[in-house]
């Protein structure tokens, strides 16, 4: 076999471009979960049935349902960013003395120990009351100080700084962003050298670093600094090698040399953010992470660590802002009425609300799924930027159709606005943590394809091979289960793309969705085949491609999408309330990946090949259209009905009891409104029927009262709905303000 092969292997490794050692770890980290199954072309959906759903402990619920509901209390978002511009003093005492600071961090650490899956229900909650406060808790406990420390740091690095970090004594930031590396984090310029100084009055080892960073969460107020940055040893005082590479170290804040205090202002939310500089800070060698055995593994650390922050973090973050606008501007809905009937009645304003709740549905289940497979130890690295992406894309698409149900109530900031600071501030997560632009047209397919593919990163470590004996005998069975793979998957395509699919196994599951399994087990045969085709006829160059490799992304995330709603459908127990949000959400992703098909075949660069490609995999066409408006007005009524749906899709929203706050109003509101709609349809019937009037000159309001006059309804009644239009006044309210009309006044 190498006698035929031994020419291709040879043209392979001239066709493979150089790799650099940060690029080769970057593509290794982490770990491939479902989304490899989906790359397969033969997903085992048993496997991922049989995977245990997520809970949360006793302990777990008695914190959520406490402590996190009294640091929402704490909590006035206007009073933070409008008048603050920061937390108060005693929520931050707050958060520090419970341990919110701590929630990765083991017990014997006096951390409180808790999983991924409760750490990101926690900030689901903090994030449906204030940016502010969710991000203070979720940096801490996100890629960081801790969670390297707790990987790669000595027993004395450990044993000093995770109990300080526990109790809050310690406040951690990471900097890792630079001015001139922005997205391309590898390539940062902030700089050490190996050198000998004065440490504590006596000459040591160490390091004199320069750095310059930006976008540092919580670095104005923090008291330990962890710093990435690139170390030298010009004269060889740790070994033969000049350039270490990119290295982690912790640096205290009040470090001579060190700068912090500045803020950034990111868009009115008020977190701490800002930069952090120093030049030529002398430091010692056992400020590195790990110690300097760890010099110049940086680069290999933050990979490997990436994955669990960024599964939890914004998913869980941007999820929050949906459950809120889910809940919030489905009470508005049903309680703002225009020409008689609510606005949530309107199917143009249906529509707005079927989004709202779909995507709300679909968001939250990918969060759970990526959650869950990080408390299976998993380093998701490909399923954590899918969720970083769609979830705050979808975060976008939700909040915006959320202001553009609430019109003129969402525009006006102030105290009785609910959504404008969360529509104000949805950039800063499609920006941070690796911006969504180079995160779906670079990341997802281009590490995806390789990690995910059962035998791509096999073909290029054996091409890499110094031995070219041992390279070529590698390669040969990498390139033997390559062909069968590909042949077997395009056949495979064909076969249910002739028979619609109709004859694909899959396991016991609830009847209404069997259909979705069957389908996409035919999609990913399909994603599969036409990802290694394209891989052949395009090679390196599909990598320049980005439009292209950004709709194989878009293929391969869809699936994932899909994936997750139909797990949580089950994992809930079936409900059958939740079929019409499931359906939506399952029919739009399908119909979406559908669209990034015909995106790759019509841009195609070889024409006969999109040509046989279309024809082959798609022969009858695309079996999906649009999801349905009959659907999709089932959906707009679970968001203006109270119900075990509704709240099971907002379940991690925090819900004041407070009538006079701008949710606990509305929450407050429709109760008042549903138990007066009765009533007000019984009011006009009567006045149709000409048993009372009302002078038209009057307000809408004095229908009751002549209504009470006529005995159409009683004292009782006539209470209830003066009750509901105080309530609805209270939610319809817009804010204004005496010094700025005083100020305009004066210009």
């Amino acid at each position: 076999m190498g006698i035929l092969t031994a020419p291709l292997f040879k043209a392979y490794r001239r066709m493979l471009p150089p790799m650099s050692d940060t690029e080769r770890e970057a593509l290794e980290a982490g770990t491939v979960g479902w989304e490899g199954q989906l790359f397969s072309g033969h997903p085992d959906w048993q496997s991922l049935l049989d995977q245990p759903a997520p809970h949360l402990t006793p302990e777990e619920q008695q914190f959520l349902d406490h402590e996190v509901n009294e640091a929402c209390r704490l909590v006035d978002d206007w009073q933070v960013t409008q008048q603050d511009f920061d937390l108060s003093p005693d929520t931050w005492k707050y958060l520090k003395s419970h341990g919110f600071l701590g929630l990765i961090l083991p017990k014997r650490y006096g951390g409180k120990g808790f999983s991924a899956y409760a750490h990101s229900e926690i900030i689901t909650r903090l994030s449906t009351r204030s940016s502010a406060l969710a991000v203070t808790v979720m940096v801490p406990n996100s890629l960081g100080p801790g969670e390297l420390l707790l990987h790669y740091g000595t027993e004395a690095q450990k044993n000093h700084y995770l109990p300080r970090l526990a109790r809050g004594e310690e406040i951690p930031a990471f900097a890792l962003t630079s001015p001139w590396a922005g997205s391309d984090a590898a390539a940062i310029p902030d700089s050490g050298v190996v050198c000998r100084g004065l440490w504590q009055g006596q000459e040591v080892l160490g390091m004199r670093v320069t750095w310059d960073k930006r976008y540092i969460t919580l670095a104005p107020v923090c008291t330990l600094l962890g710093l990435a940055f690139r170390l030298y040893d010009p004269d060889g005082l740790l070994g033969p090698t000049k350039d270490l590479g990119i290295t982690c170290a912790l640096v205290p804040h009040n470090h001579p040399g060190v700068a912090v205090g500045r803020r950034h202002f990111p868009l009115n939310a008020m977190f701490m953010n800002g930069p952090t500089r120093g030049e030529e800070v002398f430091m010692p060698l056992d400020f590195i992470i790990g110690g300097a055995a760890m010099a110049g593994q940086g680069w290999r650390m933050l990979m490997e660590s990436l994955a669990a922050g960024r599964s939890i973090s914004l998913p869980s973050s941007n999820t929050g802002m949906a459950q809120l606008t889910a809940r919030a501007v489905g009470a508005y809905a049903r309680v703002r009425s225009q020409f008689g009937m609510p606005i949530g009645r309107f199917e143009g304003v249906e529509e707005a609300l079927t989004r709202i709740g779909a995507y709300t549905y679909l968001m939250d289940a990918l969060r759970t799924f990526a959650a869950a497979a990080v408390d299976q130890g998993q380093k998701p690295a490909v399923l954590s930027a899918i969720a970083k992406y769609h979830v705050t894309e979808r975060a976008r698409r939700v909040v915006n159709d959320g202001m553009d149900v609430i019109g003129g109530k969402g525009i006006c900031l102030g105290p009785a606005n609910f959504l404008g600071r969360a529509y104000q501030q949805i950039p800063i997560g499609i920006t941070v943590e690796g911006a969504n632009i180079l995160t779906r047209s670079l990341i997802i397919f281009g590490q995806g394809a390789i990690r995910c593919h059962p035998f791509l990163l096999r073909e290029m470590n054996a091409a890499r091979d110094p031995n070219p004996a041992t390279g070529l005998k590698a390669f040969d069975a990498a390139l033997m289960g390559h062909i069968a793979y590909t042949v077997k998957n395009g056949l495979r395509a064909l076969w249910m793309g002739l028979t619609g699919s109709h004859f694909v196994p899959v396991p016991e599951v609830a009847p209404q969705t069997r259909r979705y399994y069957q389908q996409l087990t035919r999609y990913s045969a399909a994603f599969a085949f036409l990802s290694d085709i394209s891989l052949l006829v395009l090679g390196g160059g599909l990598k320049r491609r980005e439009k292209l490799s950004a709709r194989l992304g878009d293929i391969l995330s869809q699936m994932v999408l899909v994936s997750a709603a139909l797990k949580r459908f089950e994992d809930e127990g079936r409900p059958e309330a939740d079929l019409p949000l499931l359906h939506w959400a399952v029919w739009d992703a399908i119909y979406q990946a559908q669209q990034a098909f015909e995106g790759v075949f019509a841009n195609y660069p070889v024409r006969w090949v999109a040509w046989l490609l279309r024809h082959l995999l798609f022969p009858w066409g695309y079996p999906y259209v649009v999801p349905s408006d009959d659907v999709g007005h089932e959906v707009a009524q679970l968001l203006i009905t109270p119900s075990l749906t509704r709240d099971r899709l907002t379940a991690c929203c925090h819900l004041p009891a407070n009538a006079e706050e701008p949710v606990g109003a509305l929450e407050w509101a429709l109760s008042a409104t549903l138990e007066a709609e009765g009533v007000e349809a019984r009011m006009r019937e009567a006045q149709k029927a000409g048993r009372f009037g009302v002078d038209p000159r009057a307000n809408v309001r004095d229908m009751a009262e002549a209504a009470l006059a006529a005995g159409v309804i009683t004292p009782t009644e006539h209470a209830l709905l003066q009750r509901r239009n105080q309530l609805r006044d209270r939610v319809i309210r817009v804010d204004d303000f005496e010094n700025l009309y005083t100020a305009a006044r004066h210009c």
